[in-house]
């Protein structure tokens, strides 16, 4: 009787071990990145791109001055930065229609709709991210790394890649 109890508890206590150590199903993490990425919307707010001078020149920052990036791997205004990815390259999301700040050209601005149904932003049709390493306003750590199948750029004013390898 001991016996037939144990094998009827083991599957359900081997199944909560593997979900206790981040094992559980795609679906899971795909939750997880579609709250990560609500989280970094601000509430009710609109994303505001602005232009400040960093180490490779003058670049485009979010209204926290954090950096933003391009996605070389992105073709057209599709994301394909998703789970992983997004966690260390948070996109650039919104609430509404974005706001150009001090030496952005605001009819470069623009959203998408990422896979989860939020907007992320772009410009001159990259979606654009943060680096989350980047924990200073103006750092640029991110740049001309090569992840995630591609490299990651800072953009000009322009809406092309500043290119310093």
């Amino acid at each position: 009787m001991k016996r037939l109890l144990l094998l009827a508890i083991a599957p359900a206590l081997a199944a909560l071990v593997v979900a206790g150590c981040g094992g559980g199903s795609s679906s899971s993490s795909t939750q997880q990145t579609s709250t990560q990425s609500k989280a970094a919307a601000p509430s009710g707010a609109a994303a505001t791109v602005s232009l400040r001078k960093l180490n490779v020149g003058n670049a485009l920052v979010d209204s926290q001055g954090r950096t933003l990036y391009l996605f070389e791997a992105d073709k057209g205004p599709m994301s394909t930065c998703n789970g992983a990815c997004a966690s260390l390259w948070p996109p650039d999301m919104t609430s509404g229609k974005p706001n150009a700040g001090p030496g952005v050209d605001a009819a470069k601005l623009g959203t998408t709709k990422r896979s989860d149904g939020t907007l992320e932003v772009t410009y001159n049709g990259h979606p654009l991210y943060r680096y989350a390493p980047d924990t200073k306003p103006g750092e640029d750590t991110g740049q001309g790394l090569n992840q995630f199948g591609a490299k990651w750029y800072v953009l000009a004013a322009s809406g092309s890649k500043i290119d310093s390898d």
